[in-house]
């Protein structure tokens, strides 16, 4: 098994490999000029594309290092399941996004603070150097290291990131009163960005589903069919998530609104089966997740007597969603921990056990 230290040597690598690619190709698309700090043509656009590019690559090299390693792990020891291979594409391209839209933004309100200022050459591309080395460095030790508490907090900052981008790009300033489907009506960048962030968080939220309920214990058959019923609501979850982005409110109003309306359903059903499905969670979680299911009964209330308009309704239905997704998580991750080894057994570990059995005999 490899220390953190190994872990961290081999992140300071992927970062200096970082920082070469951001330097070479600072001075070759800088030399001799002065660049903007933002805009077409600037150095945050480089950054940006730069560090989306070497995000998505050094998160998929730090998986196939950790999948390597896990090869070589025991089977007790494998606490937590491994990612299928659509499962690490989402997560690399939200780190991807990440940051491009991280970078984007802090080059652009550093263009509000130096206004109308160059950037030479040599300093563009110690800038881009520095800033791709920090990106490849966390994007690594992001995928070697990821948990339940990495795995919500990476899930909490992409969909932070992703809706921010889109509100502050819109074309339409008044799209708040319609609603947080209006975002995605567009032709522009703010509606790809929109549709883009639903369509990864859905996978996102699949991929939780796996990660989160895979190692739960359970003694009896009954329980083991409650955590895939668990299982099987959240996956539902994220996929009509993801068909809320694939599906345009303006192009296919039917099918946009019965994935909204399924997703809602399908949560609320999720939650109050919980207890039952899932009996080893914690009771405190259990009653905050009936709270959140009465809040979003209130928010209805509210929205159907014209208290609220549906965008204040949708953003803050959405909020308690994905608040949820992230505490039922790093809650499902803690039962397991406490769980004794010899009764946890997770998908994986039972099917490499099998799979010994055979090549024994």
């Amino acid at each position: 098994m490899v220390d953190s230290a190994s872990r961290e040597s081999s992140a300071l690598v992927v970062g200096a490999g970082g920082f070469v690619l951001g330097a070479v190709a600072g001075l070759l698309a800088f030399w001799g000029t002065a660049a903007p700090i933002s805009g077409r043509g600037s150095v945050g656009d480089l950054v940006a594309v730069g560090g989306a590019l070497v995000a998505v690559t050094a998160f998929l090299l730090g998986r196939a290092l950790r999948r390597a390693q896990a090869e070589r792990e025991p089977v007790g020891a494998r606490m937590r399941p491994r990612l299928h291979w659509f499962d690490a594409a989402a997560l690399s391209l939200a780190h991807g996004i990440i940051a491009l839209l991280g970078w984007a933004g802090v080059a652009s309100l550093l263009s509000e603070s130096f206004i109308d200022a160059t950037v030479y050459s040599v300093s563009a591309a110690a800038l881009a150097g520095v800033a791709l080395a920090v990106t490849a460095y966390m994007a690594y030790l992001s995928a070697v290291n990821l948990s339940p508490m990495l795995f919500s907090l990476v899930l909490a900052l992409f969909v932070v990131v992703g809706a921010l981008a889109s509100m502050l790009s819109s074309t339409d300033p008044l799209w708040w009163q319609k609603n947080l489907s209006a975002l995605g009506i567009s032709d522009d960048v703010s509606a790809l960005a929109f549709n883009l962030t639903l369509i990864i968080a859905g996978v996102l939220v699949t991929t939780i589903a796996h990660y989160a309920t895979a190692s739960l214990p359970h003694a009896t058959v009954g329980e083991l069919r409650g955590r895939n019923l668990a299982r099987l609501g959240i996956v539902l979850i994220g996929v009509l998530l993801a068909c809320v982005g694939i599906f345009p409110v303006d192009e296919f109003l039917e099918a946009h609104n019965a994935a909204a309306s399924g997703m809602a359903v399908v949560y609320v059903a999720t939650v109050i089966g919980l207890g039952w499905m899932v009996p080893s969670l914690p009771k405190v979680f259990l009653l905050l997740s009936y709270v959140y299911v009465a809040v979003i009964v209130v928010l209805a209330v509210f929205f159907l007597t014209g208290y609220y308009n549906l965008t204040a309704v949708e953003l803050v239905a959405a909020a308690l969603i994905f608040s949820w997704l992230i505490v039922f998580l790093r809650n499902t991750g803690a039962v397991s921990a406490r769980a004794e080894p010899p009764s946890v057994v997770s998908d994986v570990d039972a099917r490499a056990q099998r799979s010994r059995s055979s090549q024994t005999r």
